[in-house]
């Protein structure tokens, strides 16, 4: 029953993205700034096109609730990101740990992993 906007809270995720931010020596108070959280590890063409036009993006999964009880029996695998700024790899762990019993495997690469390291990435997926 928890929404996506409740599940920031929830976690944990702002104590964590601020015990990183200030261990990384940035301020934790400052505006957000997508370059320094999501594009920091991505390739500059890669940046210089993501950045040339926003995708309209939907509130609805930080609105509703989810609407199972539980995680459904599926396999499940987790992957962190050592670098990821948003969601550090320590908060993602802990997160993983209470909620799915799972120690993510982590790989290199920040919160966009898959535009900074795709190959690493897609070798961890072909497994």
């Amino acid at each position: 029953g928890e929404t996506g906007g409740e599940w920031w809270t929830n976690t944990g995720q702002d104590r964590a993205r601020r015990e990183y931010d200030l261990r990384e020596g940035r301020s934790p108070d400052g505006p957000f700034d997508p370059l320094v959280y999501f594009f920091h590890d991505v390739p500059e063409h890669i940046v210089k096109e993501a950045m040339a036009g926003e995708p309209p993006q939907s509130g609805t999964p930080f609105e509703q609730p989810w609407p199972l009880s539980a995680w459904p029996d599926v396999p499940t695998t987790v992957l962190s990101s050592r670098e990821d700024r948003l969601f550090p790899v320590e908060f993602q762990t802990r997160v993983a740990r209470e909620r799915l019993g799972i120690t993510p495997e982590t790989l290199p690469g920040g919160h966009l992993v898959a535009l900074s390291r795709p190959e690493e990435l897609a070798a961890v997926l072909d497994r």
